[in-house]
């Protein structure tokens, strides 16, 4: 393949990338769809600073994104920019991209600035996709696209998306329902079939999220009536309230804890099957780090404050550091971003929450649980370093 190729070449799901050798020669390699959107995530995250117009982003972001998603950006008959809807009596109405199968739209593209905010109001994606015959609007500045059809009413594009993904934080599910927009893949009533379910699930997941936060008193009732055997009064229904969304939080935890340990005894196998190699090559360690041992109440500490902080943050940017003083937990891996520290191995055991001095404040604590009920301290902790991180 002649080495000047500068564009991605797309072969049904897979992508050739040029690379380097250390000898000067140019070759390829085959990546699959996943390492294609990863790569043009990575890309998003490190070009959107430097863009300063929505013409900008078209070329740097989303041009690439329809590459990635199979289509040729630069022959009209795939990709057409610019492509006029007449609407009525207005005539050369312009829509940012159309992709075309068999000479007819079936993808409208609406386009804005990366730093905008999408939204449908008195948007040209809501009036033009009942006059073409596209069955799929994307509304997207080059970091978030939003996904619609129309499931409620033919013809009529619905006011929710079935799909949202952010190319900045894309998850590995998400990159399969995106996979089904490839070239190679795309098929109609595959994709409404799909986008039903999606819809759906969409809207169940957001009343669950909704009710772990606030559970409503139906669901209150229903549970307090399987485990409460007297009648269930409005203290009653006070009580169990805060108790079911403090269940709730628990499950997570447990699930959280679950999937932890059954890494670790998979990485604790891996270890011993290489046990010899490792004892060779294993670094010293320090009298004071071998008398640390993390137990399972520590680990479960640490994964309560991680389903604490879920909404507000990466997980992934939560970490614990395991002290002979203290069992601390922290943002970004860094000691001087601590978000909570606990002292579980002593007689009695406390939580403590840290203030704008970085001073800590100690509360005795009976069990895990009495760890929700500092919940607002610990976001605040988390929201203090976000804050400073972005003057």
């Amino acid at each position: 393949m002649n080495h000047f190729i500068t564009q991605l070449v797309v072969n049904p799901v897979r992508v050739l990338i040029p690379w380097a050798r250390y000898d000067g020669t140019r070759h390829y390699k085959i990546m699959d769809f996943k390492d294609s959107i990863k790569q043009l995530s990575e890309r998003v995250v490190k070009l959107k600073d430097n863009l300063q117009t929505e013409e900008a982003t078209k070329n740097a972001l989303i041009m690439p994104f329809i590459q990635t998603l199979g289509y040729d950006v630069f022959n009209p008959f795939e990709v057409t920019p610019e492509y006029t809807c007449d609407i009525g009596t207005k005539k050369g109405e312009k829509i940012d991209y159309a992709i075309l199968k068999d000479n007819n739209p079936v993808i409208l593209i609406e386009c804005k600035h990366w730093a905008e905010n999408l939204t449908l109001h008195d948007n040209q994606l809501l009036r033009y996709f009942h006059v073409s015959t596209a069955k799929f609007g994307i509304l997207t500045n080059g970091i978030s696209y939003k996904f619609y059809t129309d499931l409620s009413e033919a013809n009529k594009m619905d006011e929710k998306p079935f799909l949202e993904i952010n190319l900045s934080d894309i998850r590995d599910n998400q990159i399969e329902e995106l996979k089904q927009f490839h070239k190679s893949y795309f098929d109609v009533d595959t994709i409404v079939n799909a986008a039903s379910e999606l819809k759906y699930m969409k809207g169940l997941k957001e009343i669950i999220l909704s009710e772990m936060e606030t559970p409503s008193e139906p669901l209150v009732r229903l549970f307090a009536k399987q485990v409460y055997g007297g009648m269930v009064t409005a203290k009653i229904l006070e009580q169990f309230t805060d108790l079911t969304k403090r269940s709730f939080n628990q499950v997570i935890s447990d699930i959280i804890t679950d999937r932890f340990k059954t890494a670790l005894n998979k990485e604790s196998e891996k270890k011993t099957e290489n046990s010899s190699s490792l004892i060779e090559s294993a670094p010293s360690i320090s009298e004071e780090e071998s008398k640390v041992v993390t137990t399972e109440e520590e680990l479960e500490s640490f994964f309560i404050i991680r389903a604490i902080l879920r909404k507000h943050v990466d997980v992934n940017r939560i970490i614990h550091r395991d002290t002979q003083s203290y069992f601390g937990i922290l943002l970004d891996d860094n000691n001087r971003k601590p978000i909570c520290r606990l002292y579980l191995n002593g007689s009695k055991k406390y939580f403590a929450t840290i203030a704008d001095d970085k001073k800590e404040t100690k509360y005795p604590i009976e069990s895990l649980n009495e760890i929700y009920q500092h919940e607002d301290a610990i976001i605040y902790a988390l929201k203090m370093y976000e804050k400073n991180s972005e003057k």
